[in-house]
């Protein structure tokens, strides 16, 4: 498989776009947007992989998906940020239909549906942001490297979760 069958998946699974006989947005929009996505992710972080990325051409090599070059983390920053690049998009033409008509007792009210696009928007592109950080991090986990055998808080640890401890802190012989 490439990039663009298993990316264009995964991005379409985000934006839950999985009618197949109709779906909303077309393979070459989403397969340029990832594109577009590569590029700003590749200017804000140092990859462990250089990408070569042509977007009017629509490639991007080494293809992050192939098993050779298998590159699981730059797949997800790079399905997060597209679906956030296309939400965002989706937000802005939205809320030009924002309306709402009254006209005697029938209504129409087309403000709910901007409004529940932002909460998308704002939630997966926070979930990019996260994800973002994690890697630039370099995926550890937090507190992780804080603890050592001589730092405050060690023999507590030590005193609760070792061999001659129970599971209430108090020593016992064996």
């Amino acid at each position: 498989m490439s990039w663009q069958t298993d990316i264009t998946t995964i991005v379409r699974h985000l934006l839950n776009d999985l009618d197949a006989t109709s779906p909303s947005f077309s393979d070459d929009r989403v397969q340029k947007t990832v594109l577009v996505a590569a590029q700003l992710i590749v200017s804000q972080v140092d990859l462990s992989q250089d990408y070569t990325i042509d977007i009017s051409g629509t490639s991007l090599s080494p293809d992050p998906t192939a098993s050779a070059t298998l590159d699981n983390d730059f797949i997800t920053l790079l399905s997060l940020k597209t679906s956030c690049i296309i939400l965002g998009s989706e937000v802005r033409s939205e809320s030009g239909n924002a309306i709402s008509i009254k006209d005697g007792p029938s209504s129409i009210d087309l403000r709910g549906v901007a409004s529940t696009l932002v909460v998308l928007y704002k939630d997966l592109c926070s979930k990019y942001e996260s994800a973002l950080l994690d890697y630039s991090a370099g995926n550890s986990i937090a507190g992780q490297a804080i603890l050592g055998p001589y730092s405050p808080g060690s023999d507590f640890v030590r005193r609760t979760h070792g061999d001659s401890y129970n599971h209430r802190g108090n020593y016992f012989r064996h």
